[in-house]
């Protein structure tokens, strides 16, 4: 099998690229950068924009996983061009090459489109997906963690002075990224899960309630943590203070804060992947002391 891979150089695109070297996949993948040199991988310069490359990207290959999206921007417009409108390009390219196979990678805050431009980009992405035609799977991942994150690395990095504010009370599901590009592998191949919108986790039912990932990462980097839960007009009055200090790198943001208070980010059992196509291999807190000593081992801790 050979698949045609988006995002390929972002952090869950690599994993992918890890996994499919692991299982003797033979990828494409699209690039805005040149590509580290990779057995297997053959890099198609591009963007999701760019018409000519995505062509180029879809031809000759078996299935479509798509990864590539835009979760942070200070300019929020462009939530509805690379997330919505490069899906729209990219589904028109598999098509005219005559693919059929076509795994999207959304993300769950599109159960809830109203809390967030950012999920929102991704429902209205989904709606494109499913009036394809097309052999399709999509996939909502929860929060994604593990080896080259950025994002949840704030929170380890918070766990080594003892303190992880959290937002308010809620339960959240998360997932490894190894276990998320399995799952995304294993998803490729035709006629799996067609039509499906499914929901893959670390296999713990109900998921983390804030506090006590907070304290789960605090134990994978050696230390008892607080936790305070922070209300949602403290959370906004820190993401101005984000952008004041960081501008245009920003991590925390008002959208993001939209569905950061949300009180359930968790799984439904009835969307999980069937068990016979992929399981979870790693659990919250082996991944988690995982990702802390791969934070140690780069410098980043």
């Amino acid at each position: 099998m050979k698949i045609a891979l988006t995002g390929a150089t972002g952090f869950v695109g690599q994993a992918v690229l890890d996994a499919a070297s692991r299982q003797g996949i033979a990828v494409r993948a699209l690039t805005r950068k040149p590509g580290e040199t990779r057995g297997g991988v053959e890099w198609v310069d591009g963007s999701l924009s760019d018409t000519a490359s995505l062509k180029a990207l879809c031809e000759g290959v078996d299935s479509v996983v798509h990864v590539a999206g835009l979760t942070n921007t200070p300019d929020v417009s462009q939530f509805e061009e690379v997330n919505v409108n490069g899906t729209r390009r990219l589904i028109h390219a598999a098509k005219s090459a005559g693919i059929d196979r076509f795994v999207f990678t959304s993300s769950l805050s599109a159960r809830e489109p109203s809390l967030s431009l950012y999920g929102a980009s991704k429902a209205n992405a989904e709606a494109f997906v499913e009036t394809s035609g097309l052999d399709f799977t999509i996939v909502r991942p929860p929060a994604v963690y593990g080896p080259r994150d950025k994002d949840m690395f704030d929170l380890f990095r918070a766990a080594k002075y003892g303190v992880v504010p959290v937002p308010p009370k809620g339960h959240t599901s998360i997932i490894h990224v190894d276990d998320l590009a399995e799952c995304l592998l294993a998803l490729a191949a035709p006629g799996l899960a067609t039509g499906a919108t499914l929901e893959p986790d670390d296999g713990k039912q109900g998921g983390y309630e804030h506090g006590e990932l907070a304290k789960l990462i605090g134990e994978a980097v050696g230390r008892k943590v607080l936790a305070p839960h922070l209300p949602k007009g403290i959370l906004n009055l820190a993401a101005r203070g984000d952008r004041l200090i960081r501008g245009d790198e920003a991590k925390l943001t008002s959208d993001r804060v939209g569905y950061m208070t949300h009180p359930d980010w968790v799984c439904r059992p009835e969307r999980a992947v069937p068990a016979d196509i992929w399981t979870p291999r790693i659990g919250g807190p082996i991944g988690l002391t995982m990702t802390a000593r791969w934070y140690e081992s780069e410098g980043w801790l």
